[in-house]
């Protein structure tokens, strides 16, 4: 049914329908007016009755109609009707009244009642068709969705482990550790943290700012913990980062992939990430720097496709991405449209 759409062949079903029956009814033109004026009332009915169709379902609905603006909708539908019938009228009296040399017929306005219901009748139907079109539409997005949204959770119940299990086997391995090895007890600890966050508190479609912060910044810290002296980390968070709310685990994908980005790079290595808020807007940016020449995997993974993706449907015309991708470093700049205390992605 897709293919039915996307290759219109509706519209050649709707054309060659009227075409043919008009053609049909008309057929008595041929004996008496002659092939070549069937032909011509065939192209100029059909013609004019196209142009006030595709002007309506192109132009006036997408412009007026859907907008509101209905007066100016109706005035404008009006003044096609009008064109058609006007220009019918002229050709009918030609038609009839001189070429087939019916007296009656040279009348300008012996047809207008005919060629008014003729051209409300299409007009309607063809409205009543697009309808029923973006209806088909909608029904298969709804459809399409909730078998996503169903495989979702599905995915999502095949990856959950028993959170109690887990933390239960971290509090068993943290009295474990011998207590002069505090490093060691602090990456645990720091680790169930960040994983209580992610089963606990990011099953909302938003999560306080300051709580995601506290979670990048925990995973920064354990990636510290692994890294030698030729890491550069620096972390800089604005004051007044408080107060409004993000979708959550958004922002960690890009750090992420900065720290796989570096992970082999023999020389120097540098990461920076910054958090701030101007005006209406939070600002997020990380840059790492990478090897000369080399193109890692990780950001040409399906990390950085999904948050993109998630991007494009959480935050619709909200949001701008910059992605500065050079041979040497690779930079990230995310700008979010926020309101204060409002759990609601907005669109500027």
């Amino acid at each position: 049914m897709d293919r039915f759409w996307k290759y219109k062949v509706d519209h050649l079903l709707f054309w060659t329908a009227t075409a043919g029956f008009h053609m049909f009814t008309k057929a008595g033109l041929i004996e008496s007016a002659g092939m070549q004026h069937f032909i011509i009332e065939s192209v100029i009915r059909n013609g004019l009755l196209a142009a006030i169709i595709y002007l309506n379902l192109l132009i006036l609905i997408p412009r007026f109609a859907q907008r509101g603006k209905v007066i100016q909708y109706v005035i404008w539908v009006a003044a096609s009707l009008t064109g058609y019938v006007l220009l019918k009228n002229a050709h009918d009296a030609y038609l009839y009244g001189y070429v087939i040399k019916g007296a009656w017929r040279q009348d300008f306005f012996s047809n207008t009642y005919y060629n008014f219901s003729i051209a409300v009748f299409y007009l309607a139907f063809s409205v009543a068709l697009s309808l029923s079109k973006a209806w088909y539409f909608q029904r298969e997005q709804l459809r399409k969705m909730e078998i996503a949204k169903l495989n979702a959770e599905l995915d999502y119940l095949k990856a959950q482990i028993n959170p109690h299990f887990v933390f239960n086997s971290i509090n068993t391995i943290y009295f474990q550790i011998d207590r002069q090895n505090e490093l060691a007890r602090n990456s645990l600890s720091n680790f169930s943290e960040m994983l209580r966050y992610q089963l606990y508190e990011c099953n909302g479609k938003e999560i306080p700012i300051e709580k995601e912060i506290k979670y990048i910044k925990s995973y920064v810290a354990m990636q510290q913990m692994r890294r030698d002296e030729n890491y550069s980390i620096t972390f800089r968070e604005a004051n007044g980062l408080t107060g409004f709310s993000i979708c959550p685990l958004l922002l960690i994908p890009f750090v992420e992939n900065a720290f796989k980005h570096v992970s082999h790079y023999s020389g120097k290595n540098e990461i920076n990430i910054g958090l701030d808020r101007k005006d209406s807007y939070f600002l997020f940016t990380v840059f790492n720097t990478r090897e000369d020449g080399k193109v890692n995997g990780a950001h040409k993974g399906i990390g950085l496709t999904n948050v993109k993706r998630r991007l494009e449907l959480l935050y619709p015309d909200a949001h701008e991405l910059d992605i500065d991708d050079k041979p040497d470093s690779f930079t990230v700049k995310l700008a979010l449209h926020i309101n204060d205390n409002n759990a609601t992605a907005i669109s500027s």
